[in-house]
């Protein structure tokens, strides 16, 4: 059975910590870039949204404009209403 020594508690501490200290170090560097990134690509989607919803409104305004107004159909008469009353 092995059993834990102090020099192997210390090598992993000082382990952790490095991984630590290097995993923060690279964050700092790459989280500018990574932020600037993702901004853009918001920046890009929002617009080409834009761009589809007054394509979209440009088109149904052509449309309106094109078509001639109607008149809304009359539904034509099938018959007589005819109210039963119930008796007792």
């Amino acid at each position: 059975m092995d059993t834990a020594s102090l020099t192997g508690l210390i090598k992993a501490i000082v382990t952790i910590v490095l991984i630590y200290y290097i995993v923060k170090f690279l964050m700092k560097m790459l989280a500018p870039v990574l932020v600037q990134q993702m901004v853009k690509k918001a920046g890009q989607t929002m617009h080409e949204r834009q761009q589809e919803f007054y394509n979209a409104q440009n088109n149904q305004r052509q449309q309106q404009q094109q078509e001639p107004a109607k008149r809304p159909e009359q539904k034509p008469k099938v018959g007589e209403y005819i109210d039963f009353e119930e008796i007792d």
